[in-house]
């Protein structure tokens, strides 16, 4: 592990003390860990520099509206090469929330996750993409498979 050391002014160390303390972390250095983590994998995506991902899209939506199940139903049946996971749940009589696990190359990944949030009637809809590194091992155990680790 490498060591850096940086200054900050008063007031700023006094803010990030309190979000290091409203977050639960043990100490600066792993709260600037995450920090750096969380700006160097924002800043690869954006410069598309993430050719693979896992992504979670959660989306809240109202299952009354004219066939909105059916439809959402329909995205991710298109797209199930890209989809892991999904989860269901019900809010009340009327809103239902969702979760999708999603992997595979990140533009892909980013439009399908924006195809489900313009649906019409979804409302609330979050995209976290991590990128990843994706590779096929061989291992004793297995003829093969996909490991997924994290770019940072």
């Amino acid at each position: 592990m490498e060591r850096i050391t940086i200054s900050l002014d008063e007031s700023l160390a006094q803010e990030f003390d309190a979000l290091i303390s409203a977050k639960s972390y043990k100490n600066r250095s792993e709260a600037m860990r995450d920090i750096l983590r969380e700006y160097v994998e924002t800043n690869r995506i954006a410069q598309a520099r993430a050719p693979d991902c896992v992504a979670n899209v959660s989306y809240v939506y109202n299952h009354h509206e004219r066939e909105m199940a059916k439809r959402l139903n329909d995205i991710q049946h298109a797209h199930h090469d890209l989809t892991i996971a999904s989860m269901h749940a019900h809010l009340d009589h009327e809103f239902c929330v969702e979760t999708l696990l999603l992997k595979g190359p990140t533009k892909q990944v980013q439009s399908y996750a924006q195809e489900v949030l313009a649906e019409r009637g979804v409302r609330h809809g979050v995209i976290n993409v991590i990128p990843v590194d994706l590779a096929v091992r061989q291992h004793k155990h297995t003829k093969g498979h996909v490991h997924l680790k994290p770019k940072t």
